[in-house]
């Protein structure tokens, strides 16, 4: 088939991606769970389709942050905290436990966030604008979800922990208020769309597989801390299901190598943690794993979407059905994930008594919400009538589109998360802000500097089910190593002693873990 084929692996595209999925992981450590992996999500997705040498990508780029972002959001849920912990215990059996479920942890989160970020580039415009209409479903419907709890805890502050919704501090609601709307969809339209079934496998599959894993069979992997992991088993499982069933096998390839570099760089990088800690200098240490992290995920993002740059077809966006999202698109990236997340920053301004909580009646976060709002209706104003008739500030080539788009959010989002974090600086700050401007400063070098080839080849059709054997096969020998190797180096530098403020073990006769419920307040990291 007659197509394009860019420079292989090219190296400036590998470091574009790693460090903006690098620089979007240390901001959602200050932003956190669900809504901060938004961030790293896109910036990922836009960094390697604007440098994979795909011209007909570019035309998507609105799409592929979209989806980007909505993909790795999904990993936010899952706890992690104590999972760390056990691997700085200095307990033998616990380090390893910890370094292995690092690894599961990771490989769940890239999973998703693999296998969404390759969508636009393998979905026809029919298939892939079908998602637009039940995402806002399910997302409005969580939104209504979330309101109607934040309700209830400023009725009753324990409500959280006491209440039979809190059911292993997991998501359980939002998989069956998921399933639910996605039902009353299908059933006003009297259909279930291709988008609808894939959503709806993985809400079942997120919340069987809890049931059976957790409640029936009692496995918890950080008790008393949430059990979302066991749901994103499920979630998984459904994904890889119904891609199995539609023969998308080309997602299946990328949500499998993702998937593995994501549960080798968690691990991996609480490793480093670890030896950089034996330094003795103090330092926002954990902002280092963090941004380690990520980088190893957009390497693992780079790595597959330029195998499938060199083996898709050409998708093509003719005709353009439900031309809306285009906008839409563009506007979800740019106004609502950044609102999502800078939104919170009104709460630390006022705690550090920065900005008066209160002003001309109204409080700081409504003079926030307000101000966003007029910003949003400018973009989304300027955004249709770009369709009209073309505003000159706006690039006329889609490449042009795709690096303002990116730049524009990178260092939206840079300035937003250094505002959060200015009104508290520390000199430890600066491993983080410091680290995350001077990437995002690079990235924006290797972006705008970087011209991609481009060669018209013809290859046969791509045998995807041997490049998922092989993936598995060098994944699974990979993690058995690393994580062994990580285990043991911990081992060999601390032995038995223990790293950080608070001990936890997970079996023996000295385990912490427990399966009492957190106090009310109390985090869940």
């Amino acid at each position: 088939m007659n197509r394009i084929l860019p420079q292989p692996f090219d190296i400036r595209t590998i470091l574009l991606t790693g460090l903006s999925l690098s620089i979007g992981w240390g901001i959602r450590g200050n932003f956190g769970h669900e809504i901060g992996a938004m961030v790293p999500g896109a910036l990922a997705a836009m960094a390697v389709v604007l440098l994979a040498g795909r011209e007909d990508w570019h035309r998507r780029i609105a799409y592929f942050a979209m989806f980007g972002a909505i993909g790795w959001s999904f990993g936010g849920g899952m706890s992690y905290g104590m999972v760390i912990g056990y691997t700085h215990s200095g307990h033998s059996a616990s380090v390893l436990y910890g370094f292995a479920s690092l690894f599961v942890i990771g490989f769940l989160w890239g999973a998703i966030g693999g296998a969404a970020t390759a969508l636009p580039a393998i979905l026809d415009r029919e298939r892939l604008t079908e998602f637009f209409v039940p995402l806002v479903v399910v997302f409005a419907t969580w939104i209504l979800q979330e309101g109607f709890e934040n309700w209830l805890v400023a009725i009753n502050a324990d409500f959280r922990q006491e209440s039979p919704l809190y059911w292993y501090d997991s998501d359980w609601l939002a998989a069956v208020t998921a399933i639910v709307a996605l039902l009353i969809l299908a059933a006003i339209r009297r259909r279930f769309d291709q988008a609808t079934s894939l959503m709806l496998h993985m809400a079942i599959g997120w919340l069987v597989t809890f049931i059976v894993l957790v409640p029936l069979l009692g496995i918890r992997m950080t008790p008393p801390r949430g059990d979302n992991w066991a749901g994103s088993v499920g979630m998984v499982a459904g994904m890889l299901l119904y891609f199995q069933r539609r023969k998308l096998h080309a997602a299946t390839y990328a949500a499998l190598v993702t998937a593995f570099f994501g549960g080798f760089g968690f691990a991996s990088s609480v490793l480093f943690r670890l030896i950089e800690t034996k330094t003795g200098w103090p330092t926002n240490w954990h902002s280092v794993m963090e941004q380690t992290y990520g980088f190893i995920n957009g390497v693992g993002i780079a790595v597959a979407m330029l195998a499938l740059a060199r083996r898709l077809p050409r998708v093509s966006d003719e005709p353009q059905a439900r031309s809306w999202t285009d906008p839409f698109a563009v506007a979800f990236t740019l106004l609502f994930v950044t609102w999502l997340n800078l939104r919170q920053n009104p709460e630390r301004w006022v705690e550090a008594k920065t900005v008066p909580a209160v002003m001309a009646g109204l409080s700081a976060q409504v003079w926030f919400d307000l101000a966003y709002l007029a910003l949003s209706l400018a973009v989304i104003w300027l955004l249709l009538q770009h369709r009209r008739q073309p505003i000159q500030f706006i690039p006329a080539s889609w490449l042009g589109k795709g690096q303002l788009l990116y730049l524009v959010f990178l260092w939206l989002m840079v300035a937003g998360n250094f505002e959060r974090a200015v009104v508290r600086f520390a000199s430890t700050r600066l491993i983080t802000e410091g680290v995350i401007f001077l990437n995002a400063a690079i990235c924006t070098l290797i972006l705008l500097l970087s011209l991609p080839k481009q060669t018209e080849v013809d290859e046969p059709k791509t045998d995807y089910r041997l490049l998922i054997r092989k993936a598995v096969a060098a994944g699974l020998v990979v993690t058995a190593l690393s994580t062994l190797a990580e285990w043991g180096i911990t081992r060999a530098i601390y032995g038995n002693e223990f790293v950080g403020a608070k001990r936890q073990i997970r079996f023996g006769a000295e385990a912490t873990a427990t399966t009492e419920k957190p106090q009310a307040g109390q985090p869940h990291p």
